[in-house]
């Protein structure tokens, strides 16, 4: 997911935006205050999708492999994401140095709705997953 998404108001208490179904506090939050990282490739897909909804550019840099991160970014306020479907995941556990996840993201655009297919590649980089990069429909 490159430089997409708006700032959504979200607090410990409320349900975290991926969609796995725990409050923001108990799940994306800590990894977007970077107080522990993610223990799978999926987790930290998730937490990116989180990052693009509460508008969290640091964590998104943060997590994106060095060989392939930005130098800045600017997430797109027209872009209003609202909700994320794990599709598939390949690697990506405990023990697994490289991990692919299939995800669609939904998101309103203007009011119109639209979706974001994409097929993500993640590195464990020093210990930590990292976003290397991804195919999109698009491509």
């Amino acid at each position: 997911m490159g430089g997409r998404g708006t700032t959504r108001k979200t607090t410990d208490t409320s349900a975290c935006p991926c969609g796995a179904g725990r409050e923001y506090g108990e799940c994306c939050g800590p990894l977007h205050r970077a107080e522990t990282s993610a223990a799978t490739a999926e987790a930290l897909m998730r937490s990116r999708f989180s990052a693009f909804v509460v508008g969290d550019v640091d964590h998104l840099l943060r997590s994106w492999h060095p060989q392939t991160r930005p130098a800045g970014l600017t997430l797109d306020p027209r872009l209003r994401w609202t909700r994320l479907e794990v599709l598939a995941t390949e690697r990506g556990g405990l023990f697994d140095t490289t991990g692919t996840v299939e995800f669609r993201a939904h998101y309103r655009d203007r009011g119109r709705p639209g979706t974001l297919h994409e097929r993500s590649r993640f590195h464990r980089e020093d210990g930590e997953w990292v976003y290397l990069d991804g195919l999109t429909d698009d491509e």
